[in-house]
């Protein structure tokens, strides 16, 4: 007596249906990807490979920002209110020279961004956030 089984036929696997679902997934992740825009902003880093300029005619403008959000202008303390006017006479002194924004790690964003803004607005030609000072 022979039993309802078939030896001679051998079990396959469908590929397709998993082929389309990887298709699928693959145009989902594409088309997500290419509408992602980041916001930030134009910084423009100092090259490591170039020495630093030697004549004193392209001086650059140092702003510090402490952990207390004190800000310094080359070494002496400054207002938020004055920052434009001391960033425009130092330019004025050496226009070549760019601005260094230096916060440290524990400095307000917020703080940076309204120095950065009044950089730009005192009409400097580059402005340069640096690595915060360690403390």
């Amino acid at each position: 007596m022979k039993k309802f089984s078939k030896i001679d036929d051998e079990a396959e696997i469908n590929m397709t249906p998993m082929l389309d679902i990887v298709f699928i997934m693959l145009i989902f992740f594409i088309v997500t990807a290419t509408f992602v825009k980041e916001s930030g902003l134009d910084i423009n880093k100092p090259d490591s490979n170039q020495p630093p300029p030697e004549n004193e005619e392209q001086k650059n403008i140092l702003i510090q920002i402490d952990n207390n959000n004190i800000i310094r202008v080359d070494f002496r303390r400054v207002d938020i209110r004055a920052v434009r006017a001391n960033i425009e006479r130092l330019h004025a002194e050496h226009p070549d020279g760019i601005v260094v924004i230096q916060p440290s790690p524990d400095s307000y964003a917020g703080i940076i961004v309204d120095i950065y803004d009044q950089a730009l607005l005192a009409g400097v030609r580059g402005v340069s956030i640096a690595e915060p000072a360690r403390q």
